[in-house]
This record gives C-alpha cells, sequence and structure tokens, in this order.
C-alpha cells in the first residue's frame, strides 16, 4: 500500500515507516521537522510541510496515488501543553481536522491515528483498558481526546475507517541501533537518564518517592517503539470502511522510575547522577495498559517491550550518537508519478 504518515519523521512516525518499506509497502513521511528529523527516514520519502497548510496537503492526498494515512503529526508534552494550550489545540485538533478534510477531498477512507493514555482519567482502576474513563486532566490529553471524537464523527458521517491507538511510553530504539529516540526538547525519561549518563545533563531528576508503589516512585508501563510500529501495520491490514476501534498499547506491566534508572546504570556500567525531589503537580503514581484488545483483534505480539530490551537498545543508539541526528546539507529527490520530495535538516 502507499500510505502518507503525518510526522512520519518523528521518533514514532519513522519506525512505523521503516517497518512498512522493509515489509514491502511504500510509505512518504510528512513533517515539518520541528520535532522530527530528516535522517530518520530516506530522503526520497520526506515531504517537508505543516499541518496547517490544508491545502498543501490536500493538494499531496489528491495527487499523490494514497490509499491510507497514518496520522503521527501532534504536539506532545504535558507541562507546555498546560502553558500553551492554544498551539495544542491548534495542532491537535484543527491539524486533524485538517487532515480528515484533506483525506475526504482525496476519497480516501482509512486512517490510524496516534493517541495517548492521557485521554484517560489517572485516577480510573488498573490497567487501564479501552472502555476506561477518558477525563484527561491536561490539555494535551484534552486535545487527543477532541481528535478522537472528531474522527468517530467523520467515520459516522462520511464512511471513515480507522484505529486510534492509545500510546502508553514509547520507549527503545531499532534493535540494528541505527535510528533511536532523539528530540530538540527532550522530556522522557528513559532518554533524560542516558543524556546524565553521557554527561549532557547535570543529573536526572526523580519526581515524588512517597507514592504508593513498590518503592515510591511512579509506575508507568513501558512499550517498545518497534511493537508499537508492529500494531500499526496490523491494524491498517484490517480497516474496513466505516468501522473503526480504539486500542491501548502498552506492555501490560510496570516499571518504577528508580527501577528503570537501576536497568539504565546497569547497561552503562555504572552510577548516574540523579537527584530525588517533589512530586510535581498532576502526576498519577501509577499508569499501565491492558494490551488485551490488541492481542485478541489484531494479532499483535510483544516482541521486544520488556524493560531489558528496551534499555539496551536504547543505550545502543544514545551511546552511538551522543548528539542525536547530525547536521545534513539540504538534498532534493522527486519521484516518479509522485510528488516532489524535500530532505531539509534544521542545525542542532
Amino acid at each position: 500500500m502507499r500510505i502518507l504518515l503525518t510526522g512520519g519523521a518523528g521518533y514514532v512516525g519513522s519506525a512505523c515507516l521503516r517497518r512498512l518499506m522493509k515489509n514491502g509497502h511504500d510509505p512518504i513521511a510528512f513533517d515539518n521537522l520541528a520535532e522530527g528529523n530528516a535522517e530518520a527516514v530516506p530522503q526520497d520519502r520526506l515531504v517537508v510541510g505543516d499541518l496547517d497548510d490544508r491545502e498543501h496537503l490536500t493538494d499531496l492526498l489528491c495527487t499523490g496515488e494514497f490509499e491510507a494515512v497514518m496520522h503521527f503529526a501532534a504536539v506532545a508534552s504535558v507541562p507546555e501543553s498546560i502553558h500553551d494550550p492554544d498551539t495544542y489545540y491548534r495542532v491537535n485538533v484543527q491539524g486533524t481536522k485538517n487532515v480528515l478534510d484533506a483525506m475526504r477531498r482525496a476519497n480516501l477512507k482509512r486512517l490510524i491515528v496516534s493517541s495517548t493514555a492521557a485521554t484517560f482519567s489517572f485516577a480510573a482502576a488498573m490497567p487501564l483498558d479501552e472502555d476506561s474513563p477518558q477525563k484527561p486532566e491536561v490539555p494535551y490529553g484534552t486535545t487527543k481526546l477532541a481528535a478522537e471524537w472528531m474522527i468517530k464523527d467523520y467515520s459516522r458521517a462520511y464512511g471513515l475507517g480507522y484505529a486510534i491507538f492509545r500510546y502508553f511510553n514509547a520507549s527503545g530504539a531499532d534493535l540494528d541501533g541505527q535510528h533511536g529516540e532523539s528530540r530538540r526538547h527532550e522530556s522522557h525519561l528513559i532518554p533524560l537518564i542516558f543524556a546524565a549518563a553521557l554527561g549532557k545533563r547535570p543529573a536526572i531528576s526523580v519526581f515524588g518517592t512517597d507514592y504508593d508503589t513498590p518503592d515510591g516512585t511512579c509506575v508507568r508501563d513501558y512499550v517498545h517503539v518497534d511493537d508499537i510500529a508492529q500494531a500499526h501495520e496490523r491494524a491498517m491490514q484490517q480497516i474496513s470502511e466505516g468501522q473503526g476501534r480504539s486500542y491501548n498499547l502498552g506492555s501490560g506491566t510496570g516499571a518504577t522510575v528508580l527501577q528503570v534508572l537501576k536497568a539504565c546504570e546497569k547497561v552503562f556500567g555504572g552510577p548516574i547522577p540523579h537527584q530525588l525531589v517533589a512530586r510535581r503537580p498532576g502526576d498519577p503514581g501509577t499508569l499501565i495498559a491492558s494490551p488485551r484488545r490488541a492481542i485478541e483483534e489484531l494479532g499483535w505480539k510483544l516482541t521486544c517491550s520488556d524493560l531489558e530490551t528496551i534499555v539496551s537498545s536504547a543505550w545502543r543508539w544514545h551511546s552511538a550518537h551522543p548528539n542525536g541526528y547530525g547536521e545534513k546539507k539540504v538534498v532534493r529527490n522527486s519521484r516518479a508519478n509522485g510528488p516532489e520530495l524535500v530532505s531539509e535538516v534544521a542545525s542542532r
């Protein structure tokens, strides 16, 4: 299938693109490179563009002979969303509407959407399944839930077939060490720990040690990015027009912050600077997914989401690429019978 991936140069989007290529599909990334990395996708598979530019997106879908869309493009920082909700509603809600409207113009009926565990109530019973109450407590979760509602409305009205994936903690790196997690403004635990290990930051902060958990620190569900990519490919093969389903993507188990730190220290080979500090407002003590629906309905198999594999694959990437993706020159390519594809990287 020929598939457009919005946000396809990002961490999860590019992992999905690489898997689709490996298995014989024809994926193209559409990314503004604000957080994505052109080096994470082949040069001839990147269209540089923004969700705000509805005309560009519509023209691309109408002329590119696409059969489906995977929508990853979003802004995704909980603290930032609290201080800047305007950006979150513009990108996560209006940007999703632009994708849906462009798909209607192009008569495309297959959509896979990247959503988040932040749409759920943090007070709900664990593990969270797809029927757990969705009562987001931060603008990031609110805007992603609004996008979910809009997709369901479009499905009922216009025959859109969809799958919505609610990620828990996407983690790890390609098992061959060639690609990994690299953001301009990192907020995820494992990359921050390894940044401290490599001297890129003075220490890692552990927020809260008095939760009702095995060691008092927060428990989170970590799922390897390769397993997430596998779920997307499986869902794409099963989508039917006018029908849709939501799935939680997590390992079904949890690890505390200190357990993750200890696992990182093991692969690093020594202590990693850290400090114990007070809780952050709004952080729930435990967030764990039930992945049963994806396993039973999609045939999803968790192949590398154990903590050891997640951490060792991440360390392989970060130790080999301490500065993330490097700077590249502008390279322009065109594909026969398709849009011009542009690969650009801003210097870090």
